[in-house]
């Protein structure tokens, strides 16, 4: 059976607010994602391979994503 934690790893990122402002656009055009901003926070949910991705593409932009 699955660890639905490390599951849940693999289908979302979890950043503070902000961290994608004027970067959204781009990841909404060029991954299948939803971005749900929370109160404190952005949360970015996908399947595991649009979220390797989208990471790869936070990272190359300068957000760690961790």
């Amino acid at each position: 059976m699955s660890d639905p934690t490390r599951l849940r790893d693999s289908t979302e990122i979890l950043l503070p607010a902000g961290a994608v402002d004027g970067l959204q656009d781009d990841l909404e055009q060029r991954f299948t994602l939803t971005i749900r901003e929370e109160e404190c926070r952005v949360r970015i949910i996908g399947s595991p391979v649009e979220i390797k991705g989208a990471s790869d593409f936070l990272a190359r932009n300068g957000i760690s994503v961790a």
